[in-house]
């Protein structure tokens, strides 16, 4: 007799020959930067040089944690009394504690609106999201070349990217005057994406005056500036490198910055971030911040607190904090050792003594990058980017032969 659960019961069937969901879907290249990790670490080679990875190296290679970081995750580890939610907007303690470090004196006060985010890359994908929603359509300036990340963030979202020139790595210097015309073409409702220090990946910044004549384009024809600001400390200062930030908010209405704490707080793999926004007036804010609370709900909910907590623990302690800031200040002091000692050695790599942060671009092709992997165990990408950070006083030399012999 049959029963109920016979009669439910689905009939099996073999599984079918039509063509599957992903199968539509296309092969992607691999990160070109991945490989190059890889070739490094299986590189038997005693000599080899590591100038790939974009992490902070002290001379004896390691990625540190930072003692302050250290005694605050300890008093979290004491102190939480729970895992439970934050909300979209993550560690508001964090995001005000952040605020007098971006802005200093310059703080806008209630014009002020913004959120934690998963990393400085969580920072961008808002942003552009935020604009895409705000400016459909609207034009995205971009100097070249850029963090290679920058474009798809872009395109995913669906903004135009209207690309100029801004570095030359022949002369290893910014293309001012390329940049100050490309910036003149831009609209009102247009954005121009601006690193504000240690570019990433030629270390060619803009000097204090050249700020001053950007902001005043950007002033003058409506653009809105989002600045990327992911090396704070790291080039000449915490103040100095927030200085083109603090410049452009005395000219334009309106402004977004994407900050990371990955390089400065060495929290690369917690993702600690933060997008901050100005608006024209308090309204405009609150408005604002209604719709980022809403896209960063929709993307990734809840962003992880252990790294903004930690962030925030040293900030609000006068003690942790200075400590912070003294490692971080030992931490440029190496890199830009590093950079003199280069143009020490031969005075061609002199260019990159004026350069700032972890990053230079040098005028290599990609068969000179090969034979530098293959001949001489030096690892970089295709497009001559090095992490000065992976220079020590024990290979530079090395470094710079190398590099003579293939250029």
């Amino acid at each position: 007799m049959a029963t109920l659960l016979d009669s439910a019961a689905p009939a099996e069937s073999a599984p079918s020959s039509a063509p599957g969901i992903f199968d539509a879907l296309a092969q992607q290249p691999a990160d070109p930067l991945l490989s190059v990790i890889g070739a490094f670490r299986s590189d038997p080679r005693p000599e080899k040089i590591d100038l790939g990875v974009g992490v902070f190296r002290t001379e004896s290679g390691d990625t540190p944690v930072f003692r302050a970081m250290k005694a605050a995750e300890r008093r979290l580890l004491e102190t939480q009394a729970t895992k439970a939610y934050l909300g979209p907007e993550g560690d508001i303690g964090f995001f005000e504690a952040l605020r007098p470090v971006l802005f200093g004196a310059a703080d806008p006060r209630e014009r002020v609106f913004g959120l934690q985010t998963p990393g400085g890359t969580g920072a961008l994908r808002l942003a552009a999201e935020l604009v895409a929603l705000a400016r459909p359509g609207a034009r995205v300036f971009v100097g070249t070349p850029t963090w290679p990340n920058h474009p798809p963030i872009l395109k995913k979202t669906g903004l135009e990217q209207v690309s100029y020139r801004h570095f030359d790595p022949e002369t290893q210097a910014v293309c001012f005057d390329e940049v100050l015309a490309a910036l003149e073409t831009a609209g009102a409702g247009d954005v121009a994406l601006l690193q504000v220090c240690c570019h990433n990946p030629t270390g060619a910044d803009f000097a204090r005056d050249q700020w001053k004549e950007i902001a005043r384009i950007l002033g003058r024809r409506g653009v809105l500036p989002l600045l990327d600001l992911a090396y704070q400390g790291l080039g000449e200062g915490l103040d100095a490198d927030a200085a083109g930030v603090r410049i452009v908010l005395e000219q334009v209405p309106a402004a977004l910055i994407a900050y990371s704490c990955d390089k400065n707080f060495g929290l690369y793999r917690e993702r600690t971030g933060a997008l901050f926004g100005v608006a024209a007036n308090g309204e405009g804010a609150r408005v604002a911040h209604s719709n980022v609370l809403a896209i960063a709900r929709a993307a990734w909910s809840m962003p992880p607190d252990h790294g903004a907590a930690a962030a925030r623990v040293i900030l609000e302690d006068p003690a942790l904090a200075a400590d912070w800031r003294a490692e971080l200040a030992s931490m440029r002091d190496r890199i830009v050792s590093m950079r003199e000692l280069l143009g020490t050695i031969d005075p061609a790599f002199a260019p990159l003594t004026r350069q700032h942060g972890m990053f230079s671009t040098l005028p290599l092709s990609p068969e000179q990058v090969l034979r530098l992997r293959e001949e001489f165990a030096v690892y970089m990408p295709n497009s001559g980017r090095i992490n000065v950070a992976g220079l020590t006083r024990a290979n530079v030399e090395p470094f710079v032969r190398a590099v003579k012999s293939v250029m």
